[in-house]
């Protein structure tokens, strides 16, 4: 009888050990977390109003969404402390004046480093979180596409450092994989400098335009965490 109640009482705490491991698989003091999944950048643009001698006001600059491979790195500090850098594949944007007239392209590269807060305990499968740092966005490969009739040249953007916030959600699937969905806030603002020729002549003047571009950034990815 005395060996029965031992067995028992082995298998018993055997059970109960692996269920409570079973569960201690979210985020924990130690763990490095990689993300990767699909990000798209849709930007919340204002600017000056591009106010030409010959053409007169063309209205502000619009800037297209761009959808691109995501990236992103996690450190747990705490059981609920960590910080994270977001990467990404370049992403390509369509510059427009007076609605749809489409004269630029830009490419741009936006990292961006954030400490973050996760709610729960190393035993939650469902963890929110929410994350607040800095973006540097790193503008390239800035090109005329439409010099309406040789009127614009020589475009430039310069880079930007600003503000980010973030709030997201990783649902643990087993030990080591997870999928995450995440918003971004990033302020991300930048001079567009470019020459205009009135009538397309040879005297070009020099314009810089103030531009915000201040984007949502979503994402949603599948994550491993060792």
């Amino acid at each position: 009888m005395m060996n029965k109640k031992l067995t028992l009482g082995l298998v018993a705490a055997s059970l109960l050990s692996a269920g409570v491991s079973s569960t201690a698989i979210a985020h924990e003091a130690g763990d490095f977390l990689f993300r990767f999944g699909a990000v798209m950048v849709a930007p919340n643009e204002s600017s000056q109003n591009v106010v030409t001698p010959d053409l007169g006001d063309l209205g502000q600059f619009s800037v297209d969404d761009n959808t691109q491979v995501g990236l992103n790195f996690g450190y747990m500090i705490t059981d609920n402390w960590a910080v994270e850098l977001l990467a990404a594949t370049p992403f390509s944007h369509d510059i427009s004046v007076a609605g749809d007239l489409k004269i630029a392209e830009t490419k741009h590269l936006p990292p961006t480093l954030v400490a973050q807060y996760y709610f729960g305990n190393a035993q939650s499968k469902l963890r929110p979180y929410i994350g607040v740092g800095v973006n540097f966005t790193n503008f390239f490969d800035n090109e005329i596409t439409n010099d309406v009739d040789n009127r614009l040249s020589d475009l430039s953007l310069s880079n930007s450092w600003g503000l980010a916030a973030q709030v997201g959600l990783d649902y643990q699937i087993n030990s080591n994989w997870l999928v995450n969905a995440s918003v971004w806030y990033a302020d991300i603002s930048t001079d567009a400098s470019f020459n205009y020729a009135p009538n397309g002549g040879s005297d070009s003047v020099a314009v810089t335009i103030e531009t915000d571009i201040n984007p949502w950034v979503y994402m949603v990815s599948v994550g491993y965490k060792f």
